[in-house]
C-alpha cells in the first residue's frame, strides 16, 4: 500500500458516517459530564451553606431558640435549605459591618456581612451602609462563607410588602 492509498482511506474514514456518529457521541458525553459536574457543584455549595448556617447558629444569633430546633428537624428535606446566595426581607439588627435580615421566603434569620466593596442602592442612588436601618426591607445578593453568613455584593432597598400580605402569610 502506498501513501496515497493510506491517505485516501483516512480521508474516507474521516468523511464517513461512522466517524461522525462517534464524534457526536463523544461530544454529547463530554457536555453531559460538564452539566452533571455543574449540578454537583451547585448542590454541594447549597448543602455546605445549610450545614455552616446550622453549625454557626449560636455564634451568629446567640442561643438556639424553638424555631431553630423545629427547622433543624426538617433539614432532611433539601427544599427547606436556606438560600445560600441572598436574602429578601426586613432588617432586624444592625451591628456594622454585619446586619441580620429576617428572610420571609426561607423564614430564617440571616447574617449579612458588608464590606467596602458592597454596593448599596436605594432606587437609582448609591447609599452607604449607615443608611441600613432596622425595619427597612432589602434584597441581598452575595456569596456564602464558611461561618454560615452571606458576604453581600449588592444590597437594594425595596418597598415594604402590604400589611395584609404580612398578616396572612402562613408559610
Amino acid at each position: 500500500m502506498n501513501t496515497n492509498e493510506i491517505k485516501n482511506k483516512i480521508k474516507n474514514f474521516l468523511n464517513s458516517k461512522t466517524f461522525k456518529i462517534i464524534t457526536y457521541t463523544l461530544g454529547f458525553l463530554v457536555i453531559a459530564f460538564f452539566i452533571f459536574q455543574a449540578g454537583m457543584i451547585a448542590g454541594f455549595r447549597k448543602v455546605s451553606f445549610g450545614r455552616d448556617w446550622g453549625n454557626n447558629y449560636e455564634k451568629n444569633f446567640g442561643s438556639p431558640h424553638k424555631s431553630f430546633r423545629m427547622m433543624e428537624q426538617e433539614f432532611g428535606d433539601f427544599g427547606n435549605m436556606p438560600n445560600a446566595h441572598g436574602a429578601v426581607g426586613k432588617i432586624i439588627k444592625v451591628e456594622l459591618p454585619t446586619i441580620v435580615v429576617f428572610d420571609g421566603k426561607d423564614q430564617t434569620e440571616k447574617v449579612i456581612v458588608i464590606d467596602d466593596k458592597t454596593e448599596i442602592r436605594k432606587m437609582r442612588d448609591i447609599v452607604t451602609k449607615e443608611d441600613l436601618k432596622i425595619d427597612e426591607y432589602i434584597i441581598v445578593i452575595g456569596s456564602p462563607n464558611s461561618s454560615g453568613q452571606i458576604e453581600a455584593k449588592l444590597i437594594r432597598f425595596i418597598p415594604a410588602p402590604p400589611e395584609d400580605f404580612l398578616n396572612n402569610k402562613t408559610n
